[in-house]
């Protein structure tokens, strides 16, 4: 509670003397957005000369590896400092055992190459799921009808493993299967890996606000056994999400995401306080899609509403966000 003294009454205190000229509303910004908050997320495909566009995204595309290198130079140039990579797999490289995900040379892999070898000073994101990667649309191992856990976690291991060897710098299990975080943290270990960090998913929901980036990823197939309520976290939980992040973070995770992001600003703020640890959030693709009809229908302005909605994540604590804004706003910030 603020005390009277604190607070102050009118005429003595009149709160609008600060907001009345822009270089005393900079001067008392409680939080700054620069482009060192940016994750660009990046959809990559086979072939060359590759922009295919996402429909459910405008402005998306997925790169081919020639043009991802380009296209990640010039986030690499606004200062943004780190992407993170997700495959659009053609669908006869999916199988039950999703083992192309642990091939050394599949389509990931080749990508974090490619930027490490142009961009060695770049962070490079991999996401660890087999999603993309499984026929049956699930990321971990589908066992009569249900998403089994240990044997699913064995093989994101093996998945981290290729990818941290490729070169990629975060490794980021998005899958929340049960003490991957322990298991994954072993696994680099064991390989002299250590300098590799871990960007826990920690409190990752089961959110209908995914169907866009599942129509990029191609993984928008019927999935076997219904849903990902088993295994991503009800919409209701709020405690429970604390607890996640708790295991997370005792397992060996560096840093922690809360995804969706807008619709759980509220998760951002108690994993903040309660941790005091690197916060990430993820405006995922949903968010994305539905500001971009918006704006593309004339009733909102893009710079505004991007910006304010990214505004949003570092007032509610979080230390950067991943978000498809990230070349835009980085524009955006770059011009002042």
């Amino acid at each position: 509670m603020f005390g009277p003294l604190v607070a102050g009454s009118f005429p003595q205190t009149r709160l609008r003397r600060n907001r009345r000229d822009s270089w005393s509303r900079r001067l008392v910004a409680e939080n700054v957005l620069t482009t060192a908050d940016l994750i660009w997320p990046v959809f990559v495909t086979e072939g060359s000369g590759q922009h295919v566009p996402v429909p459910s995204m405008p402005g998306v595309v997925r790169y081919s590896l020639d043009t991802l290198v380009e296209a990640v130079g010039e986030a690499r140039d606004l200062d943004i400092p780190a992407v993170a990579l997700f495959p659009s797999v053609a669908a006869e490289l999916k199988t039950p055992d999703a083992r192309e995900a642990v091939n050394p040379d599949n389509l990931v892999c080749r990508a974090v190459r490619a930027l490490k070898k142009a961009y060695p000073d770049l962070g490079v994101v991999c996401d660890v799921a087999l999603d993309p990667f499984n026929s049956d649309g699930h990321d971990g191992l589908v066992v009569d009808d249900y998403v089994v856990n240990d044997e699913s976690v064995d093989v994101l291991c093996r998945q981290a493993l290729v990818q941290a060897q490729a070169g990629c710098d975060v490794i980021a299990p998005s899958d929340m299967m049960d003490g991957r975080i322990k298991a994954i943290r072993k696994t680099l270990d064991d390989a002299g890996l250590i300098h590799v960090q871990i960007m826990s998913y920690a409190a990752k929901y089961a959110s209908a606000f995914y169907g866009p980036f599942r129509d990029a990823l191609g993984s928008n197939v019927a999935l076997k056994g219904g849903n990902k309520k088993t295994y991503q976290m009800d919409p209701a939980n709020s405690d429970e999400a604390l607890r996640e992040v708790a295991m997370d973070l005792q397992e060996g995770a560096d840093m922690v995401m809360v995804k969706p992001g807008m619709p759980y600003l509220d998760i951002v703020r108690r994993v903040r306080e309660t941790f005091a640890v690197p916060t990430f959030a993820y405006q995922v693709s949903g968010e994305y899609a539905m500001l971009k009809a918006a704006i593309n229908n004339g009733w909102l302005d893009n710079d505004k509403v991007m910006m304010e909605s990214l505004m949003a994540f570092k007032r509610a604590g979080a230390d950067g966000v991943l978000t498809y804004f990230a070349v835009e706003a980085a524009k955006l910030l770059k011009r002042g």
